[in-house]
C-alpha cells in the first residue's frame, strides 16, 4: 500500500463529531422502530352477575392506570354491564356458587337470589366499594374502551342507546379477535 491511499483515506474519514451524530440519528431511528406504545390488554366479559361484573372492571380500571391500553369487549350476559338500566338490577346467583354462606338445598329456595343479591350489595355499601357504574365512569374517563358485541345486541333486541355514553357499539367478533391477536395480555372473565 502507498501512503498516498492512506492519507486519502484519513482524509475521507468522518470526525468524532460526524460519527457521534450518526450513532445518535441510528439510536432515534432504533427507538423509533422498536417503539411498542406501550402494554395493550384485552379482556372479554361474558357474564353479567353481580359478582362477575366486578372482575373485568377492576382489572380494566386496575390495567389504565398502570399505563395500559384496555379494551373489554362485552358478549352474550356480560353485556348486561354495559347496559345504563340493567347495570344497576344485577344479581347475584346463590345456587351453584360454592362460596356462598347457604347451601344449595337453601340457595335453591324462591327469593333466595333476592336474598344474596341483598346481602352482597350491602357489602359493598358497607366497605365503600365503588359501584358498577362507577368504575365504568371511571375506566371510561381513563381512556378505557368498552365494546358492545353486535350480535348480541341483535339477539337480545337492545337498543344502542341503551348502553352508557362511551361505550363502543357494533364491534363484531372479528374486531374483537384483531384486538386480543395484538394485546400483550389477553383474558377471558
Amino acid at each position: 500500500m502507498s501512503a498516498d491511499t492512506s492519507d486519502a483515506s484519513a482524509d475521507d474519514a468522518p470526525s468524532r463529531a460526524e460519527l457521534a451524530a450518526r450513532v445518535d440519528e441510528l439510536e432515534d431511528a432504533l427507538a423509533e422502530a422498536t417503539d411498542d406504545d406501550g402494554k395493550k390488554m384485552s379482556i372479554i366479559a361474558t357474564k353479567g352477575t353481580l359478582d362477575m361484573a366486578y372482575p373485568p372492571l377492576i382489572l380494566a380500571s386496575t390495567a389504565a392506570a398502570f399505563g395500559y391500553e384496555v379494551t373489554v369487549f362485552h358478549t352474550f350476559w356480560g353485556l348486561e354491564i354495559l347496559h345504563e338500566e340493567r347495570s344497576k338490577e344485577l344479581k347475584l346467583s346463590s345456587v351453584g356458587n360454592p362460596n356462598m354462606p347457604v347451601p344449595n338445598a337453601v340457595a335453591a329456595l324462591p327469593g333466595m337470589d333476592r336474598v344474596t343479591t341483598k346481602m352482597m350489595e350491602k357489602k359493598i355499601a358497607d366497605n365503600d366499594t365503588a359501584t358498577i357504574e362507577e368504575l365504568l365512569e371511571t375506566s371510561l374517563d381513563m381512556g378505557v374502551e368498552f365494546q358492545a358485541c353486535q350480535m348480541t345486541i341483535d339477539l337480545m333486541d337492545y337498543d344502542e342507546d341503551d348502553f352508557y355514553d362511551g361505550v363502543t357499539t357494533g364491534v363484531g367478533a372479528a374486531t374483537a379477535l384483531e384486538d386480543m391477536a395484538d394485546a400483550d395480555i389477553q383474558l377471558l372473565v
